[in-house]
């Protein structure tokens, strides 16, 4: 059943028409990754000391709740290259994966959820649920009420970075989503073995990437400044750019792209050693 589940979402990713960048440069999303757990992973309730009491586990999101499927859509080469050479402001092939992207992967939530009850099981996505909310002012500042990201980590899909971005197998630079249901699947290993261990900043070696790519110093070496990132992201760039990209959602990705991080797991030295 979890290569049925995969092949419905990689199928679906891959032969979509609206996973295109336009003017033919590229597809917005490589395959998917893929991953499990199990809706009562003794995570989910530690998320609610690590993150706050606020953050939702799979059964308040869907009472009898058995399984959480998480996936990660990696950005294009090509839309990652166009972020590449920017050096103030989002690429508008980036921007375009931003708004028509995410759409995609909102499409996906809703195809999987109906693929999931025409086979008579249950399922919610998170993001759509009338419980999820996002919260201003908490102990972890900006937040809400369900993390794909922390989903993802317990699918074993990879770990976190100093700028607060999820670093897989594919990078750092992607989209990601969940479906929380009551059909039974396996759960995928998590292999990592910190929940940092993929960034190399906290494998004690000298990377810092992601600090220099910041044009607003939202990333310094005690973390991501979530205030200044929003501040950036969600007033100053659409103010200089929407109307040019005629986008609604513009990102940023420079923290993404030009990194070691931007499409694998960086080795590093303490990795070859």
């Amino acid at each position: 059943m979890e290569e049925l589940v995969s092949s419905e979402i990689t199928g679906f990713i891959s032969d979509h028409p609206g996973n295109s960048v336009p003017c033919g440069a590229g597809p917005y999303f490589d395959p998917p990754l893929v991953g499990f757990s199990y809706a009562e992973d003794p995570l989910y309730d530690q998320y609610k000391q690590v993150i706050g009491t606020f953050h939702l586990t799979p059964q308040e999101l869907l009472p009898g709740a058995v399984s959480v499927i998480s996936w990660i859509l990696p950005i294009g080469s090509s839309v990652r290259a166009t972020n590449r050479i920017q050096s103030e402001w989002p690429s508008r092939e980036w921007s375009e994966t931003r708004t028509h992207g995410e759409a995609l992967n909102g499409e996906l939530r809703r195809h999987l959820v109906t693929w999931l009850e025409g086979m008579g099981q249950r399922a919610v996505a998170p993001q759509y649920s009338p419980l999820w909310q996002e919260l201003g002012d908490t102990p972890v500042g900006i937040a809400s009420t369900w993390s794909e990201r922390h989903a993802a980590y317990a699918a074993g899909l990879g770990t976190f970075s100093l700028n607060d971005g999820f670093i897989t197998s594919r990078g750092i630079a992607h989209r990601c989503g969940s479906i929380v249901t009551d059909l039974p699947l396996a759960a995928s290993p998590r292999t990592a073995p910190s929940h940092r261990h993929n960034c190399l900043r906290y494998r004690n070696e000298r990377c810092g990437a992601c600090i220099t790519r910041c044009p607003v110093g939202a990333v310094t070496d005690e973390g991501h400044d979530k205030l200044r990132c929003r501040e950036y992201v969600y007033s100053t760039v659409p103010h200089r750019l929407a109307e040019v990209y005629n986008v609604s959602q513009l990102g940023c990705g420079l923290c993404q792209t030009k990194v070691p991080c931007e499409s694998m797991i960086p080795a590093g030295r303490s990795a070859e050693s």
